[in-house]
């Protein structure tokens, strides 16, 4: 396309636009504001919770029970810290890697980011662009496919005076336009601005998960406490004192304080150190998504092949061997070259295999054949039509995949096509087409036959990497499937040469119906060749609707749609810019062999949160059914704010967080918070029954609450010391480090300082025969407790309670739908 010439704005107009608001700006904020992670850690529902309760305890008199605000201004401070690191990291590597745009300003070209467009800039768009902002064309001619907008998949030719629309995509073609519409009065963002009005952003599992049990301890925990204090101040007559105590001991228990901070703190980091490897997130959830990845669909080009190509050899199909030229017989078979050459030079390198082709190719000085004469106009490579074609005054020429281009007449080339085809090159055929091409039409498909003149053999570089990248998804249970625009015979023989499981099994889509039979075979089949995008699209709601979580990586513009309907995206920074808008992940060295650091990253995070939730869970679910049972009874609730938070600082905050840190790659099954909850629920179980007997022996027995209380909270001790023995194995060195320090710490505090804890450890006889017979029983008690829980979950949650969840989050979907 011959350049036309546009100045575009000036610098002192871009200067007068920006002034006045005239530039592209976000209506998304990039990530939170410094004020914004420091309010959200700091005035949260808990900590107002606890600050009340503290001004409770001081105007009780019990300056001593405040020792679980330590705690709390440490995991503020921590969330705080951490976000604000994750939030530099990001930023800058989000600012290096922001979208850019062509722009034509003063006359010359220049690239900038699509934030610092303005009003009235001429832009140049050419295939694999997302447009940024509203647009009019001023010269040139694009495909752009509206699906993210209307929902409609097909390629819409633009014109000259045609209007592009922003969050659109350029699919082939070049054009310069002038941006009518920037900034919030865009398309796109008026969209975007609708949907934030209707929906929040989707949130991980995890998340999602903790918020709604976040919620239901919220609403319960302020109840039983008031009914706590009344029932000890009005019933039982205690003093202001010995009312407040108990119900404080019972809130704080239940409160999951830092169960929250650590998910968001875990995530925050596994984010930053993804971006110190050059790997950069869209949205945080696409951490734990790609953890649970069962699924995952690949290219060939740019995952197991570089995206550099290379043509190895020509062949000659014509059925001419001599023409004269210049008077001389010249062999067509020589000629071949030159033809292709004349033919590509009219077409832009919009993508590798015609970079590869324009760069073997070129066009020959003083090379005459009438057929090539008198430049009329070209089509682009169009991956719904698979071909690419030139028009000249006296004849047209195509190049594309061979079943596209020959169509009804393939059988005259198939042999030849699979010759080269078997040995895991790509074939394409250059052809004479016997009509003219449409040239201005949405419509492109060849409808007349086409001479083969010449097949163009091409070979991508494997990868190093590839083959052990495709082992470690083979070894964690991750199926692959290769979605492919090739010849379903390349790209099989290439697969198996990585080593990709089943690569025999492959498919021509293009052979298959539209209904069932297109369904089994992309479940039957690894290869799926001759895919169109739409296909590619339909494919993943075929694997996703038969219950898999589909992470789909790609780097082209015809991968888009695909992208978005996945569960977890994938895109390689050198890729068009479209795809890496879409994706959540994007691998900024376009490096492959990264995905199994990103995996591992993310069963982290899960595994390790898991984990170390469920050390949180014991806690709240011991002291709900604690505090119900003293309310039911009508007892004092056994222990004291400041005995809980010797448990709470050494069995469950401290080695939480360390837990949460180390290496985990184990695979990820079933539901998270059904996972921590039926992993704390017989430690809880165990924990009541234990302290609850105990308590009542303790007052048959006469003792007084501060033995009492002391004995219930060492119980309580020795449970959770067992419970995070449990959860670490198998253990390694860290492991052991993190356990025998958190429990050494424990006791030497207990021993040093007993009177900061409100312990009383000068025990009778008969005080320290309960003491010992309880703890002999925390074992035997803890076994049956694990019994009791899976006979439930078998007989009543895999039953009821799983069905009811199901159809709760069904009608939460369709709500923040």
């Amino acid at each position: 396309m011959k350049k036309p010439q546009f100045s575009g704005l000036n610098n002192e107009e871009v200067r007068e636009r920006k002034s006045a608001g005239l530039y592209n700006k976000s209506v998304e904020a990039p990530s939170k504001t410094v004020k914004e992670i420091v309010l959200s850690n700091l005035i949260t529902y808990f900590n107002i919770v606890f600050f009340v309760l503290a001004i409770i305890l001081v105007l009780a008199g019990s300056v001593r029970s405040l020792t679980f605000l330590p705690a709390v201004i440490f995991n503020t401070v921590v969330g705080i810290a951490q976000e604000l690191r994750a939030k530099s990291v990001l930023d800058k590597l989000k600012v290096l890697h922001s979208p850019k745009a062509r722009v034509v300003r003063a006359g010359k070209e220049k690239i900038v980011s699509t934030e610092d467009l303005v009003l009235d800039d001429v832009v140049i768009f050419k295939a694999g662009d997302e447009i940024p902002a509203d647009a009019k064309i001023l010269s040139g001619e694009v495909a752009v496919n509206e699906a993210l907008l209307t929902g409609e998949a097909d390629e819409i030719i633009k014109i000259k005076d045609d209007e592009l629309m922003s969050g659109s995509f350029v699919v082939y073609g070049e054009c310069y336009a002038k941006l009518t519409k920037v900034g919030r009065s865009s398309y796109a963002a008026q969209l975007t601005l609708k949907a934030k009005a209707i929906k929040k952003g989707e949130q991980s599992e995890i998340i999602r998960s903790l918020n709604s049990y976040i919620k239901v301890i919220g609403i319960t925990i302020i109840p039983i406490g008031i009914i706590l204090f009344v029932q000890q101040f009005f019933f039982h007559h205690q003093t202001i004192l010995m009312s407040v105590k108990p119900a404080t001991a019972a809130i704080i228990s239940m409160i999951p304080e830092g169960l929250f901070l650590l998910s968001t703190v875990t995530l925050a980091v596994s984010a930053t150190r993804l971006a110190t490897k050059k790997v950069m997130l869209h949205d945080m959830k696409s951490i734990e998504t790609l953890a649970r990845v069962d699924m995952l669909c690949v290219d060939k080009t740019g995952t197991i092949t570089t995206d550099k190509m290379e043509v190895v050899k020509t062949v000659w199909l014509g059925d001419e061997l001599e023409i004269e030229v210049d008077g001389k017989s010249v062999s067509r078979e020589s000629l071949l070259p030159s033809m292709i050459g004349e033919v590509v030079a009219n077409l832009s390198a919009e993508n590798a295999t015609m970079a590869a082709l324009k760069a073997k190719f070129k066009r020959v000085r003083g090379f005459k054949l009438d057929d090539y004469e008198n430049f009329v106009g070209a089509i682009p490579f169009s991956s719904k039509y698979k071909y690419s074609g030139v028009q000249f005054e006296n004849a047209a020429f195509v190049i594309g995949a061979p079943e596209f281009v020959m169509r009804g007449e393939y059988d005259l080339v198939r042999k030849e096509v699979k010759k080269y085809a078997n040995e895991g090159y790509r074939v394409l055929i250059f052809g004479k087409y016997n009509s003219k091409l449409v040239l201005n039409s949405s419509d492109r498909a060849l409808t007349a036959k086409v001479i083969p003149l010449g097949l163009i053999v091409l070979e991508n570089e494997i990868r190093d990497t590839a083959a052990e990248t495709f082992k470690y998804f083979a070894e964690q249970g991750v199926e692959i499937k290769v979605i492919s625009g090739d010849d379903p015979l390349t790209v099989s023989k290439v697969a198996k040469k990585v080593g990709i499981l089943n690569a025999e099994k492959a498919v021509d889509v293009t052979k298959l119906g539209s209904g069932k039979d297109f369904e089994k075979a992309v479940q039957e089949n690894v290869v799926l060749g001759r895919v169109t995008p739409a296909q590619k699209r339909r494919i993943v709601k075929i694997l996703k609707a038969a219950g898999h979580t589909v992470a789909m990586t790609g780097d082209g513009v015809n991968d888009v749609l695909a992208l978005k309907d996945a569960d977890c995206s994938v895109a390689m920074a050198s890729g068009a810019q479209a795809a890496v808008q879409a994706s959540q992940v994007v691998l900024l060295e376009s490096d492959f062999s990264k995905m199994p650091e990103v995996v591992t990253e993310g069963r982290r995070v899960v595994n390790n949160l898991e984990r170390s939730g469920s050390l949180f869970i014991v806690k709240n679910i011991f002291s709900l059914i604690m505090a119900l049972l003293s309310i039911c009874f009508s007892v004092t609730y056994p222990m004291d704010p400041e005995q809980v938070s010797l448990i709470t600082t050494f069995t469950i905050g401290l080695p939480s967080f360390f837990l949460a840190m180390i290496p985990n790659h184990n695979l990820i099954r079933g539901n998270f918070l059904k996972n921590i909850i039926f992993t704390a629920a017989p430690t809880a179980i165990a924990n009541v029954v234990l302290i609850g007997l105990t308590t009542m022996v303790c007052g048959f027995m006469g003792m007084e609450r501060p033995a009492a209380s002391t004995i219930a909270i060492l119980i309580w001790a020795v449970v959770g010391s067992v419970h995070l023995f449990n959860i670490s194995r198998p253990f390694n060195k860290i492991k052991m480090a993190i356990f025998f320090v958190c429990i050494a710490s424990m006791v030497i505090s207990a021993m040093i300082m007993p009177w900061l804890f409100g312990l009383n450890l000068v025990f009778e006889f008969r005080e320290w025969v309960v003491l010992i017979v309880a703890i002999l029983a925390v074992y035997p008690a803890m076994r049956l407790s694990e019994k009791f829980i899976k006979w439930l979950d078998v007989t009543f949650y895999d039953k009821y309670i799983e069905k009811f969840v199901k159809k709760v989050n069904k009608i939460e979907k369709k709500i923040r739908i």
